[in-house]
This record gives C-alpha cells, sequence and structure tokens, in this order.
C-alpha cells in the first residue's frame, strides 16, 4: 500500500461515485468510462499531469471505481486515489502514441475481463480528451456492447459542492485577491506586459494565508487597448501605456478548486465612456445578483442582468456567467449551467458561478466579474475585493 494524499474523506468520495451510479441506473448505463481530468479527480482523487495521454476512471454495476490510465502513472494514482491498490490498472508504454495501437484496445479487454462485453457504456463524447480515434477502438473492440453519450452526466453531479469543496474555493478566492492586489501594486507605464504577468503567476503559486497555489485551468487573460475589444487574448512583452484599459481574467486555485475573477486597469484619465460603461456594468451587476437566489433560475439572472445593461445603452452579447468549481486545462468552467436566456436551472444552495458581466468595446474592454455562491438566504460573493474600475 503506497501512501496517499487525501483531499476528502473516503466517505465524501463514495457518496459522489453513489449519486453518479444512480444517474448511471436512470440513463441504463452499466458502465461509465470518465475521461474528463476533472470528472476523474471528482470521482478518484486522481491529481496528476498525465491527459495528455488517455487515461479514465471507470463506474461499473457495483464497487469502487478504477482508474485505467499509462503505466507510468499508476503510481501517481496509488498516490492520490482513495481506492484499494488493485483499482489502479496500467497499460504498457507501448500503446502510447503508436499508430499501429490504441490504449482502449486494453480498456476494452478490461471490461471484457470484467464481464461487461455485452454492457451498455457511457462515453463523454464531447469531452476534449475522448478522440474519435479512442471511440473508433473501443467500438471496434467491443462489438456487442452499446455506446451512450454520457457528456456532462458527472459535471451535472458536481453542481452543489459539499463544505469542503466550499472551503477549497474560498482559499482560491484569498488568493485571487493576492493575486489583483499585486497587479495594483506592479503594473505601470512602460512596465512590459510579460513582467508583470510573471508577477502575477508569482502570486498566484504564493497562496494566501497559509494556502499554497496550484495551477489555474487557463492562462492570465490580461489584454490591452484594442487587444481588449476581444475577450481571450493573453500577453506579449508590450510595455503598458497611459490611456489604456487592462482586464485581467484570472482565477486562484486551490487543489484544483477554482476562484476566477476579473479586473479592470485603467493606466491614467479614464474616458467618459469608459466611466459609463463601469457604472452600467455595476448597476446591472447589482440588479442580477439579486435575481441570484434558490429557487430562481439561470435565465431570471441573465434576464435581470441584460434588461438593465441595455436600459443604460449598452449590450452584450453571450452568457453573463457560468458554473465554476474542480477543473483542469483548457477550462475552469464545469460546462453545464450558465446566466442566459433558455437555462431555466434552478438554483440551489452550494452551486458556485463566475458571474461573468464583460463588455467589449471598439476600443477597448472592460470586466469587473464576480466569483458567487448560492446560499440558504441568498448568495455571497466569494471575493471581497471592491467591485470597481481600477484606476492608477
Amino acid at each position: 500500500m503506497v501512501s496517499r494524499i487525501e483531499n476528502f474523506p473516503t466517505r465524501e468520495y463514495e457518496w459522489r461515485v453513489e449519486e453518479t451510479r444512480r444517474e448511471m441506473a436512470r440513463r441504463g448505463i452499466d458502465w461509465l468510462v470518465v475521461s474528463d481530468p476533472s470528472n476523474m479527480a471528482w470521482l478518484s482523487g486522481y491529481d496528476g499531469w498525465s491527459f495528455y495521454v488517455h487515461q479514465a476512471v471507470l463506474v461499473g454495476p457495483d464497487g469502487a471505481p478504477l482508474w485505467w490510465g499509462r503505466g507510468m502513472d499508476a503510481r501517481g494514482a496509488l498516490r492520490t486515489v482513495w481506492m484499494e491498490d488493485a483499482a489502479v490498472i496500467g497499460y504498457d508504454d507501448s500503446y502510447v502514441q503508436n499508430p499501429a495501437r490504441h490504449p482502449f484496445e486494453t480498456l476494452a479487454e478490461l471490461i471484457r475481463g470484467r464481464g461487461g462485453a455485452n454492457a451498455r457504456i457511457g462515453v463523454e463524447l464531447d469531452n476534449y480528451y475522448y478522440s474519435a480515434a479512442a471511440h473508433r477502438a473501443f467500438e471496434a473492440n467491443m462489438p456487442e456492447a452499446v455506446f451512450l453519450d454520457a457528456t456532462g452526466l458527472v459535471n451535472w453531479q458536481r453542481a452543489v459542492k459539499s463544505p469542503a469543496e466550499i472551503e477549497y474555493m474560498r482559499r482560491a478566492a484569498r488568493i485571487v485577491e493576492h493575486m489583483h492586489r499585486t497587479i495594483l501594486e506592479v503594473a505601470e507605464p512602460g512596465l512590459p506586459k510579460n513582467r508583470l504577468i510573471a508577477e502575477v503567476y508569482r502570486a498566484g503559486i504564493e497562496g494566501a494565508e497559509g494556502h499554497w497555489g496550484d495551477y489555474p485551468a487557463i492562462v492570465p487573460m490580461a489584454p490591452s487597448g484594442l487587444d481588449a475589444t476581444a475577450p481571450h487574448l493573453t500577453w506579449d512583452d508590450t510595455p503598458m501605456r497611459a490611456g489604456e484599459s487592462t482586464f485581467f481574467e484570472i482565477a486562484g486555485c486551490y487543489r484544483r478548486y477554482h476562484c476566477p475573477q476579473s479586473r479592470t486597469l485603467f493606466l491614467g484619465h479614464v474616458p467618459e465612456k469608459f466611466r459609463a460603461a463601469e457604472k452600467a456594468v455595476l448597476a446591472a451587476t447589482e440588479a442580477a445578483l439579486e435575481r441570484a437566489v434558490p429557487g430562481n433560475t439561470c435565465e431570471e439572472v441573465a434576464d435581470a442582468f441584460n434588461a438593465t445593461l441595455n436600459r443604460r445603452g449598452f449590450e452584450k452579447e453571450g452568457r453573463c456567467g457560468y458554473a465554476i468549481g474542480l477543473s483542469y486545462p483548457p477550462d475552469w468552467g464545469e460546462r453545464t449551467m450558465s446566466f442566459r436566456k433558455g437555462d431555466r436551472t434552478v438554483l440551489k444552495p452550494g452551486m458556485t458561478f463566475h458571474f461573468m458581466p464583460a463588455l467589449w468595446l471598439e476600443d477597448g474592454g472592460i470586466e469587473i466579474t464576480e466569483p458567487i455562491l448560492i446560499t440558504e438566504q441568498g448568495h455571497e460573493c466569494l471575493s471581497t475585493l471592491p467591485r470597481e474600475l481600477n484606476v492608477k
């Protein structure tokens, strides 16, 4: 038995598996193959940078889950999963990035050997980590099985966070606050952007209040000026300039739990257009958060935001928030609920979101966002940073 790193009590993992198996039964799934590393970690505790090769957690009809992956990563699984050693199964390295054979051949053999040759197998079809070639190899080696799309099955079980998960997100919130305060301290005209981002990384990994920082699932988004008219540009070595806005979309991360938050910094005098946008965003945010209470829907939050924003002469395309929690690259969202028209998911205590009321204007962008927790009484902003446009 290898000594293990335990992020949660075994009972919490067992409860997660029970909830997952209940949904499997509802959908008629006998075996669930979970290849999203966030879902793998939620079910098993596995944590390692091995998602560039094929790996999965298998939930069968009974018993503890199985971890399956590259043989050399099995030792990492033994250090991090809650299951017994026999539940960790590695495949030979000759299957790694070899066009002549595919790791899913061994996964098919594993399931067949456990009586699953004729099983109804759920796979995460719309998943960053489950490739077309993997599915083709899986089907070819399980000709009598029935394959079902189980995309999002585990994600939705993660929607309501446990007290321990919420505590991890609070620690991540303290880290993202430290990151934003570092930006305000260091940023100035003439400073190359890459040097500023180096300080952001230092603060994020340094952590806060005695808690270390993990690597975030998304790199810092930090565009300035015209670059900030787009949402997902990163950085280069261009010096920061007076008269420009820069938004910083970053996240604190603690034990893979994320607390993303954006703030916008303007160096120098702020044009009236940006002030008007700031006032509109803040008013719309207040209106939306008033609706972020148990029993309301995601759509109601979005409607309140957009109605207020539109009355002030601004429009936002797309959603204004999404579920967050446990994540791995390339995304810190949970890919379930969104604050947008048509999403009638009912809010429940324990759900966590990144409320994301960003505006990308013709000559810059403004992002003043909030990570929130739905509570029994309403909602809580996980970060205590002032909600405003930062000026220096």
